[in-house]
């Protein structure tokens, strides 16, 4: 199998950087669809215009259904094609970036994508995660490309819920041990090849720029402010987690997360809060040291990332319930299958259990 790493065609990241997305945008397309949801296009929509007409960029507004599924992929398309649109820009967060990409993919016109919070690695990525319209996981649609440009502007991040950028690191804080344990397994990555040595350096710097700047991003962004350490962990969440995880791989950590999406009541977690845990439940199925645990553990609690099923609406824990997700991780497909040894719902269903024994023992001696 070949060696395969892929990324966006441009990266764009700064304080101020959405004032030049028409320069941008005007190299792939000259009138487009802009699709996000309502905060999301509120706050752009005023730079973009002034942008987009200097640059003689038309375009038309399309808000998001607030699913990255089936139906609302279609709309989306039946609205490009009625509106001779020939780019489609996504705005604002990962299902709605999504939602874009996979609209793009399939009425084949560019796109270009402009995270307006820091909260998954969704931006950078040839994939777009397929739920239901009741927000239950369904499917991977990994897409030929990544997209033609990701602009993400750190002055708007700043601005976002500061949970939301929390959230991104947990997302982020998956990406090397997934890569690691891809590595070591030789799994295919999303392109279908092995990880680079690129790959994996970048996964492993997404890791090691959470731990050292992490907790000084946080505090900064909780003043409102774009501080270096923030622009370092915007570039982590986004850039080097995108690029890590899908040239490097994915394994049991996201599958964890999918797995929980079966409990309603972990709905209202973020992607990354339920990624959070689910990288705990990896590190107790490898057998990680407790070094590793110890700082990994104590970096969540810094942050202010769920380390307990309780944390991310698991108030009720029955057996029943984690035979239902540790079931559902473990479905012929997931990405649990590549680690490098064999797995099973029973497995999980302990891994889950003693990850959040170790989680609660470590949050009560603190």
């Amino acid at each position: 199998m070949n060696k395969i790493m892929i990324s966006p065609g441009r990266y764009v990241q700064g304080a101020g950087a959405l004032d030049d997305i028409g320069k941008h945008v005007a190299g792939l397309g000259t009138k487009a669809l802009v699709l996000g949801g309502k905060r999301g296009l509120d706050t752009i929509q005023k730079v973009l215009e002034t942008s987009f007409k200097e640059h003689k960029v038309s375009y038309i507004i399309e808000h998001f259904g607030g699913e990255c599924s089936q139906p609302e992929i279609n709309r989306i398309v039946a609205n490009i094609r009625q509106n001779d649109v020939n780019i489609i820009v996504g705005a604002g967060g990962g299902k709605a970036l999504d939602t874009a990409k996979a609209a793009a993919y399939t009425a084949k016109i560019p796109v270009a994508i402009v995270p307006t919070i820091a909260a998954t690695d969704a931006p950078c990525s040839a994939l777009s995660v397929i739920y239901t319209p009741e927000g239950v996981f369904d499917s991977y649609l990994v897409l030929p490309k990544n997209p033609d440009l990701v602009l993400v502007d750190t002055a708007v991040i700043a601005q976002a819920p500061v949970r939301l950028f929390v959230s991104g690191m947990g997302d982020a804080l998956a990406t090397w041990f997934e890569a690691d344990a891809c590595a070591k397994a030789f799994a295919g990555n999303l392109p279908g090849g092995l990880s680079t040595s690129a790959a994996l350096c970048l996964a492993k710097l997404c890791y090691d720029i959470l731990i050292e700047y992490g907790l000084h991003a946080k505090l900064a962004l909780e003043q409102g402010v774009a501080t270096e350490a923030v622009e370092k962990v915007v570039e982590a969440n986004t850039l080097l987690s995108g690029l890590g995880f899908e040239s490097s791989g994915l394994a049991a950590a996201h599958a964890v997360h999918n797995g929980l999406t079966v409990l309603p009541e972990t709905h209202h977690a973020y992607h990354g809060e339920k990624v959070s845990f689910g990288t705990l439940v990896q590190l107790v199925l490898e057998n990680r040291s407790s070094r590793e645990l110890e700082e990994v553990l104590h970096f969540c609690k810094s942050v202010g990332l769920p380390v307990t099923l309780k944390e991310i609406g698991v108030e009720q824990i029955t057996p029943e319930k984690i035979r239902q997700v540790a079931e559902a991780t473990c479905a012929p497909g997931e990405t649990i299958h590549n680690q490098p040894f064999s797995v099973s719902p029973n497995t999980v269903y302990a891994a889950i259990l003693a990850a959040d024994a170790i989680g609660n023992a470590y949050l009560k001696q603190k």
